[in-house]
This record gives structure tokens, sequence and C-alpha cells, in this order.
């Protein structure tokens, strides 16, 4: 088991670094089409996130490449604690050359979430089969969902491309989940209060599982 999570580790450290080679720290560096569909991802994922007025928090940002939630987080949560990890060291050193500078800010080359946090997210880090079959990728999935759901006390989210795609429009070396079967899954195995995004005009979703409801104003 350790040798098919070293060998997955490299297969997607090579892909990663073959598109942060060619296009940089932007989002076709991290293998998202544009910035326009990135953001997208992104807004759906901060949905989960309390209200500014209610004061700081702490985020993981798992798989955070070069660090591009960053801006998005901190222009309406000025005052959150930000901790992004990416197994890819190249990407981590564009991430605090770019954004290290500011305060409450930290990156780390890790696996999985080093410190506990409030929150996690994960965007884009469930899209590529990597040669696995569906079995293998969900299984995979799973493995990185426990640790978000560890590392994060008040809730965490993630995306992933749909089954529910057009079939013209699906590509072999990409992985489908069907977002019916992780919605149950994250109902059973998570928290009671899960919320599937699919309505935002990708072919994609977005989970946002909420451990606590935030209290009333």
């Amino acid at each position: 088991m350790a040798a098919e999570a070293e060998d997955l580790r490299q297969r997607t450290l090579a892909h990663y670094r073959e598109k942060f080679a060619e296009h940089g720290s932007t989002p076709r560096g991290v293998d998202w089409n544009g910035a326009e569909s990135q953001l997208l991802h992104f807004e759906q994922l901060l949905k989960l996130l309390p209200d500014p007025a209610r004061g700081a928090f702490s985020l993981n940002d798992f798989g955070c490449g070069y660090g591009a939630l960053v801006e998005v987080l901190l222009q309406r949560w000025s005052d959150a604690h930000y901790r992004g990890c990416d197994v890819n060291a190249e990407m981590i050193e564009a991430a605090r050359a770019l954004h290290g500078g500011r305060p409450n800010v930290r990156f780390d080359v890790a696996d999985r979430p080093p410190l506990q946090a409030d929150y996690g997210l994960a965007s884009g880090v469930f899209t590529l089969r990597l040669g696995r079959s569906d079995a293998q990728c969900q299984a995979d999935m799973l493995d990185a969902l426990d640790a978000l759901a560890d590392t994060s006390s008040e809730g965490f989210g993630f995306n992933c491309l749909t089954a529910y795609s057009d079939a013209d429009k699906m590509k072999e070396h990409l992985f489908y989940p069907d977002p019916c079967v992780l919605f149950d899954l994250c109902k059973r195995r998570f928290a009671k209060n899960v919320a599937l995004l699919h309505d935002y005009g990708l072919y994609a979703f977005t989970i946002l599982v909420r451990k606590r409801l935030p209290a009333a104003p």
C-alpha cells in the first residue's frame, strides 16, 4: 500500500511539474482552463465560510498550488489565518514568494494539512485519473477526505468533475465521480449538514460539509 501511495504521489508530481514549468504561477500552471473557471470553483467553496463580521478563523488549503486562493480569501476575510499545503515543493516556493510576506499566511510542503484548522478546502485535487480505476480514484479520494475531516473542526469543502458531464465532453485521463454517491457518503461518514452545489455552469460539483452550523448572530 505504501508503494502504491508513493507511486501515485510521484505521478501527481510529474504531471503538475510539467504544467507548472510550462505556465508558471497561473491557473493553467495548476491545470485549470483559465482564471474564470478557477475563480468560479473558489466561489462555491467559500460559501462554507462564516460571515466576515463573525471574526477570525483558520483555514487549511489542501493542494494549494501557488496559493491562488489567498488573494480571494483575504479580500473578504482579512483577518483569516490561511495555511496552504502541497506535495509540490516548487509550487510552495512560488506561493511563498507571492504571498509569504502576508501576516497569518503559511505554506508547507506536505501531502496533508500539518495543523488543525477551523475549515479545510480542496479545489481541483480530485480531477486526475493517473491510470487508476474509478474504484481506486474513489478510495484515494476518501483517504484525502478523511484527512480533511480530521484536520477541520468546523467543516470542509471540495470539488470534483461530475459523472453527469456530457459523454462527448468527458476525457479518459480525468475522473468523474457520481455527486449523489459522494453526498451520501459525506452525510453518513462526516456530518449531518452537507450541501451539494451543482448549479454553477461547469461540468463539476462542490460539496460542503458543516460539522457545526454557525450560531445565530
